[in-house]
């Protein structure tokens, strides 16, 4: 199995599924990292504004921070590999970096709005 970690940016909690403002892709990369270790997988999730030492104890981490500078955040790595930065990768993408078997009963639900009063047709 793998070893998946992740360095998010500095969020008020851990996984940044609070306050007023939730980005939507933070509770969907929170399943999808609930079903990796479901799947048997070692997840790591660290907060540069809880845990920082955790950043600069990692020279992969420390290397990317100091070229890149935050904006490289979420950082993405699997087995000690960068396979993502800069956004929450998809489940997908996950499954796919971890060899893990993907199928339609995983996939996250995605509403289809085009026919909605909210969608294409601008009403609201």
């Amino acid at each position: 199995m793998s070893k998946i970690q992740i360095y998010d940016p500095a969020m008020c909690c851990s996984t940044g599924v609070c306050g007023p403002q939730v980005d939507p892709a933070l509770p969907r990369f929170a399943s999808d990292l609930e079903w990796l270790k479901s799947k048997g997988h070692e997840v790591e999730r660290f907060n540069l504004g809880q845990q920082p030492a955790e950043y600069a104890n990692n020279p992969i981490v420390q290397q990317m921070l100091q070229t890149e500078g935050v904006d490289c955040l979420p950082l993405v790595l699997v087995d000690g590999q960068v396979v993502s930065r800069s956004e929450y990768p998809a489940r997908e993408n996950l499954a796919l970096w971890t060899a893990t078997q993907l199928n339609a009963s995983t996939l996250p639900v995605v509403l289809d709005m085009a026919g909605d009063c909210c969608g294409s047709s601008g009403c609201c």
